[in-house]
C-alpha cells in the first residue's frame, strides 16, 4: 500500500487532475474537516502548480473542482512565495537595532506561517491580525525611543503579511464571518467535494447547501432520500439526492468494489440485451451469490436486507444505469436532461411539483460512454457520427422513460442525453381529471368520440401532455376492439393493456433520424396494419412520411375504428399547417381527421409554475377548400377559460351543432336526429368520470383511479347500458346512472372490507 499523500497527475480531457492516494491515512480526506489534508496538500500545489482539480481516493473519490482548486492554489503561491521573500523577512529589511529582537519574531511568526497558514489560512490571517492590534497597543505603552523605531518595523512587516494574506480569495470570503483559529466549520462554507464509491462514475455533492432553505423530503422505495431546496440567488430549485450507495460502511464498500471488478469481466453482447428483465435476473442471482461468497471470505455476516440492497446496487452499476436508475424510480420526476461536456455540470430534471430543478449529482465523460454502449446495444440502432441522434426506450426496474441522444458531430462537446419518465401504470382520463388536465365533461366527450369511432389527433408542444393523454384514449376503449400500435420509441402502455386482457398488437418501426437501420419504415408499418385484420389504430407521434400513408388509409376508409396520435403543434390550424404543408399531406385529406385535442402547458404569470392543460377541443368540418380557419372549417367543442382554469364548452357543442357528435348519433337509431339523446348520454358519461374521482378521494382510494379499475368500470357502463337498452328498449341515463353509483358503492365497500 502507498505512502498517505502519494500523488500522481493525470489528464482528463482539458483538466489536469492532481490524484491523492490516501488509502494509508487514518482520516478522512477532506479540506474542510481536516487541517492535515488541507497541510499536505499545499504542500503538494507547490510543486504541480498547473493542476484543475483534486481527487483523493480512500473507498471513496472525494473530487475538489476547479474553483475549490484554484482557491488553494492561490494558498500555495503565497506559502512559495513567502518561502523565497528575502526582501521581506531578511535581516536587511529591518533596521540594525531591531537584529537583536529578530530571533523571538521569527519564533513567533514560524508557527504562523511555516505551519498554520498552509492548515488554517483563515487562522493565519486573523491571528496575524491579533498581533498587529497587540504590537500597536505594545506601542502606545512604550516610553524607550528605541524600542519604539523597533516595534515599527514589525508592525509594518505584520502589515505587509495581513495585506499579503488579505488577498487570499478564501480570506477575502471569510472576513464577513466569524473564526476561532484552529476550528473547521468556516471551511464548510467554501470546500464541498463531490463524492464517489470507487465503484461508481457519477460523482455526487453529497453535503446539503449551507444557503439552503428546505422545501420538501421524502424517502423513495429503493431507500433513497430525496431533499428539495430553495437556493438564494436563482429561481432553480435544487433536487438534492442521498442514494443508498452513498452510506454504506467501509466493508460493504470493498465487497462492492471486489464483485463489481469480477463482473466487468463478462461483457454482455447484443442477444443479452433482448429480454432486459432476464437478464437483470440472471446478474441478479449471480451477484446475490458473489457477495454472500465475498462478505464470508472476509467474515462478514450480513443481514438479508443488506445482501438484497448490496445486490440491486451492484447490478445497478454493472449491466444497469447507476443513479440514472435511482432518479428515475421517482414518480415525481418527469424528465432529466444532461449536458455535455460531461463533468462539467449537473443534471438537471423536471419535477411535478416543484419544475425545473438542477440536482446534486454531475455524471462523467466514462459514465455518459457506457450508457451509450448499452443503449446501441438495447435498441439495436446505431450511435456515430453517420447517425449522430439515437432515439430509443429504456425499460428499467419502476421505470420506462424515453431516451434521446445527440453525439458528434451534431453535438461538438461529446455525449448529451434526454430522459424522459413514463408512468409505470398507464394513464386514465379520471387521473387527468384529478391532474386538472380535464374536466369531466370534456372526458365525457373524448369518451363519447371514442366509442363513436372518430379520428382523434392529440397536438401540443412537448411536455404538454400528449402520450399521456393518448394513453388515457387506449383504456378508454373497450377490450372488445382489437387495437395495433405504431411506434418509433416504445412509449405507449400496451403490455400493461395486454395484462389488463386487451386485444393489441404492437409495432415498432423506423425512427426518422435513423438511417441504414433493417427496422420498416413508418409509412410501410401503417399500409401493414390494412392487412391484419379490423383494427383500431394508435399512432405514438405523427411525424414523417407515415402521415400521408395514414391519410391514405383513412380516406379510403379503410380503418373503421378509432384512429388516435398525437402531433406537434399549438393549435388547430397549426395542426393543419404541419400535416399539410411539413408533411405534404393533400388538403382535402386532412378533412379525414375528425377532432384536433390541443393540450398546452398553462404557466403563472411569474413564470415559475408550469400545469398541463387541455386548450381546446375541436372539430374538423368538411365542407372547406382551401384554409379552414378562414372557411370555418374548425368548430370549437370546448375552449379553455385561464380564468376560470377549466375548460367550457362552447355555444356551437351546447347548441348541438357538431357535425361530428350528429354523424356519431346518426349510426344509432335511438340518437339519430335526437339531439337532446346524444347530449344526455356525453352528460352521463361525464358524471360517471366525476363521481369516480370524488368516490376515489373520498375514500382515499386512488386506486379507483388506475387502468385496472378504470376499464372495469368502463365495462360495467357498457354492459349496464346493454341491460337496461333490452329491457326498455331505450338508454335511460338515469336508470344507467343508478345502476351503475350501486355497483360502484359496492367495489368501494369490498375493498374496505379486503383491507
Amino acid at each position: 500500500m502507498k505512502e498517505p499523500f502519494s500523488y500522481d497527475t493525470v489528464r482528463e480531457g482539458e483538466d489536469t487532475v492532481l490524484v491523492i492516494d490516501c488509502e494509508a491515512y487514518s482520516r478522512v480526506p477532506s479540506i474542510e474537516d481536516d487541517s492535515l489534508t488541507m497541510a499536505r496538500t499545499i504542500d503538494i500545489l507547490t510543486q504541480e502548480p498547473s493542476v484543475t482539480k483534486i481527487v483523493y481516493e480512500q473507498k471513496r473519490k472525494y473530487e475538489y473542482d476547479y474553483e475549490q482548486t484554484e482557491m488553494l492554489k492561490e494558498l500555495a503561491r503565497l506559502c512559495l512565495h513567502l518561502v523565497k521573500a528575502h526582501d521581506l523577512l531578511s535581516y536587511e529589511a529591518l533596521p540594525p537595532e531591531a537584529r537583536l529582537y529578530i530571533p523571538n519574531w521569527y519564533a513567533q511568526l514560524k508557527s504562523l506561517l511555516g505551519t498554520t497558514l498552509k492548515s488554517d489560512p483563515i487562522g493565519a490571517f486573523v491571528e496575524l491580525r491579533r498581533l498587529e492590534r497587540q504590537e500597536a497597543l505594545n506601542l502606545e505603552r512604550s516610553a524607550e525611543p528605541e524600542y519604539t523605531h523597533v516595534m515599527k518595523a514589525y508592525i509594518s512587516l505584520l502589515k505587509k503579511l495581513i495585506e499579503l494574506l488579505g488577498q487570499l480569495t478564501l480570506v477575502k470570503r471569510a472576513k464577513a464571518s466569524g473564526h476561532t483559529p484552529g476550528t473547521r466549520e468556516i471551511y464548510q462554507q467554501f470546500f464541498r467535494p463531490l463524492i464517489k464509491p470507487d465503484f461508481m462514475f457519477t460523482r455526487l455533492m453529497a453535503s446539503y447547501p449551507p444557503e439552503g432553505t428546505e422545501l420538501d423530503n421524502y424517502s423513495l422505495p429503493n431507500g433513497s432520500e430525496v431533499t428539495i431546496f430553495e437556493i438564494p440567488g436563482t429561481v432553480q430549485y435544487l433536487y438534492h439526492l442521498t442514494p443508498p450507495e452513498f452510506r454504506l460502511d467501509e466493508d460493504e464498500y470493498e465487497i462492492l468494489d471486489t464483485a463489481r471488478k469480477i463482473l466487468a469481466e463478462h461483457k454482455p453482447r447484443r442477444q443479452d440485451f433482448i429480454d432486459p428483465e432476464r437478464i437483470r435476473q440472471v446478474f441478479s442471482n449471480v451477484g446475490r451469490d458473489l457477495v454472500e461468497e465475498l462478505a464470508q471470505g472476509k467474515g462478514i455476516r450480513l443481514k438479508e436486507a443488506q445482501v438484497t440492497l448490496l445486490t440491486d446496487i451492484l447490478v445497478r452499476y454493472t449491466i444497469g444505469f447507476g443513479l440514472i436508475e435511482v432518479l428515475l424510480s421517482d414518480e415525481k420526476i418527469q424528465d432529466i436532461t444532461i449536458n455535455s461536456p460531461m463533468g462539467e455540470a449537473p443534471m438537471f430534471l423536471v419535477h411535478q411539483d416543484f419544475g425545473d430543478c438542477m440536482t446534486n449529482i454531475i455524471p462523467t465523460q466514462p459514465e455518459a460512454e457506457s450508457w451509450a454502449s448499452k443503449l446501441r446495444l438495447i435498441s439495436g440502432r446505431p450511435l456515430d457520427e453517420a447517425n449522430p441522434i439515437l432515439d430509443t426506450e429504456l425499460v428499467l426496474p419502476g421505470a420506462n422513460t424515453r431516451v434521446a441522444v445527440i453525439s458528434s458531430p451534431l453535438n461538438p462537446s461529446g455525449l448529451a442525453y434526454a430522459f424522459r419518465r413514463h408512468r409505470d401504470k398507464p394513464w386514465t382520463l379520471a387521473l387527468l381529471i384529478q391532474k386538472r388536465m380535464l374536466d369531466p365533461l370534456s372526458a365525457g366527450i373524448i369518451s363519447f368520440l371514442i366509442d363513436g369511432s372518430r379520428t382523434l389527433l392529440i397536438a401540443g408542444t412537448r411536455s404538454a401532455g400528449k402520450t399521456s393523454l393518448l394513453s388515457a384514449v387506449m383504456v378508454e376503449v373497450m377490450r372488445r376492439s382489437r387495437m395495433i400500435t405504431i411506434e418509433d420509441t416504445l412509449e405507449l402502455p400496451v403490455s400493461q393493456l395486454r395484462k389488463l386482457g386487451y386485444n393489441i398488437q404492437s409495432m415498432k418501426v423506423a425512427s426518422a433520424m435513423t438511417k441504414g437501420t433493417a427496422e420498416v419504415p413508418a409509412d410501410e408499418g401503417i399500409r401493414t396494419t390494412l392487412r391484419m385484420g379490423d383494427s383500431g389504430l394508435i399512432i405514438g407521434e405523427v411525424r414523417s412520411t407515415e402521415a400521408r400513408a395514414l391519410y391514405e388509409s383513412m380516406r379510403i376508409g379503410a380503418l373503421a375504428n378509432i384512429v388516435a396520435g398525437t402531433i406537434h403543434g399549438d393549435s388547430p390550424y397549426g395542426v393543419f399547417d404541419r400535416v399539410t404543408n411539413d408533411l405534404n399531406v393533400p388538403k382535402t385529406s386532412f378533412k379525414a381527421t375528425d377532432i384536433i385535442i390541443v393540450a398546452n402547458p398553462i404557466r403563472s404569470p411569474d413564470g415559475i409554475h408550469r400545469w398541463r392543460r387541455v386548450t381546446s377541443i375541436t372539430e374538423v368540418r368538411k365542407h372547406w377548400e382551401n384554409d379552414p380557419l378562414l372557411e370555418n372549417g374548425f368548430v370549437d367543442l370546448m375552449k379553455y377559460d385561464p380564468k376560470e382554469d377549466k375548460l367550457l364548452p362552447t355555444d356551437d357543442l351546447l347548441n348541438g351543432e357538431s357535425e361530428i357528435l350528429k354523424a356519431i348519433a346518426g349510426s344509432v337509431k335511438e340518437w339519430a336526429g335526437n339531439w337532446d339523446a346524444v347530449w344526455d348520454n356525453i352528460l352521463l358519461r361525464a358524471k360517471l368520470k366525476e363521481l369516480l374521482v370524488q368516490a376515489s378521494k373520498e375514500n382515499e382510494a386512488p386506486d379507483l383511479l388506475e387502468a385496472d379499475f378504470v376499464v372495469t368500470a368502463n365495462d360495467e357502463f357498457h354492459k349496464i347500458s346493454d341491460e337496461i337498452k333490452e329491457e326498455t328498449g331505450a338508454l335511460d341515463s338515469k336508470r344507467i346512472l343508478f345502476q351503475w353509483q350501486d355497483w360502484l358503492s359496492r367495489q368501494v365497500k369490498r375493498r374496505k372490507f379486503k383491507e
